[in-house]
């Protein structure tokens, strides 16, 4: 024991292009408040650099999954995400983590919370944030997690064995709604905009589409780009508006503290050839469907998000929306989206039907790989648990 700290069991494992901590719910408080406080005090937030936590001070390494064993005949394990602030004392639960998810039926095998099959393991995951079940097909030779394997996904080196996630079934995820407005495209306004174009998608988590002319963009900036980090503060703007439209804030400008995470904005635009911000390659128009530039947390995306994937694969689909427009014809053809993000690219096999109550998604399912990094422990100030 070291005086003055708790220990708390702890898993640091990467999930797509996404690294999180991954926590057993049973080894944290039930109250909520002082739950937000250990998860704090684990990632060293609200701190620029996180110097004192687990956190990587980068919204794509700040983040935890709380997971535990599920009470419901249709999932193995419930699984709640949460985005953890770097710079405010925020952990937002609002919506769910598409990379995160892949790492989540790995743990679960590695935890002993599911029992692994041979070959190939599916975990059935409740989403808590979202109330949503997904599901992950684990490779399992020998009734063991494989991490190993050929499978690369742009955004992180090497490869790895591929996890398929079926995010079929994540329609409505936080607003109810497929279409949130029951519009596929809105015109609205936005202050110091004026009038502009949106799309807002909800699955896996609600998405708002914008084109690059709307912040006089080219489409194909990378995160570092000055234009992108002087637009951050419109783009939040933009966000705002999309939280209130669709009923999660009141107010536009309390959107930032009170649902930081959702709904994420996402600069579409028709396939260019451009290069990656990491490594210089060429991602050729012809190799793509559609460019993307999501934000997350206030950040241009490095990549893209899982349940980002999803939604724009999705909105791909719905006819009329600003991702449709731009979107290929070979995409909608052959039912895979090609996506090129700031560092490479993402394909998504993804459907929508549509009937006399409107649009349906029936099929949403992409790779990605994990890897279980650390295990042990994480010292918490005792202090910490006489407060409320």
């Amino acid at each position: 024991m070291i005086s003055g700290f708790r220990k708390v069991p702890c898993v640091i494992q990467r999930g797509g292009t996404s690294k999180g901590i991954f926590l057993l719910e049973r080894d944290l408080p039930a109250d909520p408040e002082l739950r937000k406080k250990i998860i704090l005090a684990i990632f060293g937030s609200p701190d620029r650099r996180q110097i004192d936590g687990l956190g990587g001070a980068d919204p794509l390494t700040s983040k935890v999954a709380i997971i535990a064993p599920s009470k419901r005949r249709d999932a193995d394990v419930d699984y709640t995400f949460g985005a953890v602030d770097i710079n405010e004392p925020i952990v937002d639960f609002s919506g769910n983590c598409g990379n995160i998810s892949s790492g989540v039926g790995p743990f679960a095998i590695d935890q002993g919370l599911v029992q692994a099959r041979d070959q190939e393991t599916v975990v059935r995951i409740f989403n808590t944030n979202t109330q949503k079940i997904l599901k992950a097909y684990v490779p399992t030779p020998n009734k063991q997690t494989q991490y190993l394997g050929d499978y690369a996904i742009d955004g992180v080196p090497g490869t790895g064995a591929k996890i398929l996630l079926d995010y079929s079934a994540a329609e409505g995820s936080v607003t109810g709604k497929f279409l949130p407005t029951g519009n596929p495209v809105d015109v609205v306004s936005v202050p110091s905009l004026g009038e502009i174009e949106m799309s807002i998608v909800d699955a896996g988590n609600p998405g708002c589409f914008i084109g690059p002319e709307v912040l006089k963009l080219s489409g194909v900036e990378g995160p570092l780009d000055q234009k992108i980090i002087d637009s951050l503060d419109a783009i939040e703007l933009i966000r705002g508006t999309a939280a209130k439209l669709v009923g999660l804030v009141s107010d536009a400008a309390k959107a930032r503290v009170e649902k930081p995470s959702v709904p994420f904005v996402a600069i579409v635009s028709e396939p260019k050839t451009y290069t990656s911000f990491t490594d210089n390659s060429t991602i050729d128009a012809a190799e793509i469907d559609f460019v993307v530039r999501p934000f997350y947390m206030q950040e241009m995306h490095k990549t893209i998000g899982g349940t980002m994937t999803v939604c724009a694969g999705a909105a791909a689909m719905i006819e009329g929306t600003l991702v449709n427009q731009v979107c290929s014809p070979r995409a909608r053809q052959t039912k895979t989206v090609r996506m090129g993000h700031a560092c490479g690219t993402v394909s998504i096999e993804v459907d929508v039907s549509k009937d006399t109550q409107g649009f349906h998604l029936t099929k949403a399912a992409f790779g990605r790989t994990s890897r279980r990094i650390m295990e042990g422990f994480v010292y918490v100030p005792e202090s910490l648990y006489a407060t409320r």
